[in-house]
């Protein structure tokens, strides 16, 4: 996997998932800009990564001119941008009776609106340079529905056919649009789940395990390098055979 001074844009790049990729890109030379909304967690994310190639940027990608805004800064700095990873992402899980407007809003807006305006904010850059990578961070879910995430399959469900749909619109400018859809992966958010329903999931998963983070990174790894330059408007899933 050669990425040839390539320069990333990770968001919800500072904890979790985001921050095992925004590690894995490091670590192989490419300069990455982490998006997150957590400024706390940014600058631990700063410390612990501890690298040159590290730029962090405090957005909100629920706000179009502020990602816009901070998409320039990443130009400015590193010059360009050839990858984009929409790994933002959060649950409010209920069940639909009791699920509020508010909550139904909030998880599209940040998992599906915050995909389109990253995505668009890029896109004007990757155009002209007619290259680009951008990798999608959807769910088994979105697949398979959950009891108690309309919200969030609805969301990551919405990412798939977004990314469908920008693969057939942007194929002639040479960008590839893929989605990874992680399974159970064991992170902050998951650990809040009782042992009870960690139990029914793992009997689920042919592999018998939970998956990481770095199994994640792996998969949008390879679909950022060279080794996918021929694949575009498909769903990856790392799930162990959950689904």
């Amino acid at each position: 996997m050669e990425f040839r001074e390539r320069v990333a844009i990770v968001t919800g790049g500072a904890q979790g998932i985001g921050k095992e990729i925004s590690k894995h890109f490091l670590n192989r030379g490419v300069c990455v800009a982490v998006f997150d909304v957590n400024s706390t967690l940014l600058t631990q994310v700063k410390e612990e990564l501890n690298s040159p190639n590290l730029l962090t940027f405090c957005v909100d990608v629920t706000k179009l001119e502020e990602v816009e805004n901070n998409v320039n800064k990443v130009i400015d700095k590193a010059g360009k941008v050839d990858i984009l990873v929409n790994n933002a992402g959060i649950t409010r899980d209920n069940l639909i009776l009791r699920l509020s407007e508010e909550d139904w809003d909030k998880v599209l807006e940040v998992n599906l609106k915050g995909a389109f305006n990253c995505t668009k904010a890029v896109l004007r850059y990757m155009v002209k340079q007619r290259y680009g990578k951008i990798i999608n961070i959807s769910s088994i879910i979105g697949l398979i529905g959950n009891v108690g995430q309309a919200n969030y399959g609805a969301s990551k469900a919405g990412l798939i056919g977004f990314t469908k749909s920008l693969a057939k619109e942007l194929g002639s400018r040479n960008i590839c649009i893929n989605c990874v859809a992680p399974g159970f992966i064991k992170t902050a958010m998951t650990d809040r789940l009782s042992d009870k329903v960690k139990e029914k999931m793992l009997e689920r998963i042919p592999l018998n395990r939970f998956g990481t983070p770095t199994d994640v990174a792996g998969a949008v790894l390879f679909l950022a390098s060279s080794l996918a330059d021929y694949i575009t408007g498909q769903v990856l899933v790392v799930d162990g055979g959950m689904s």
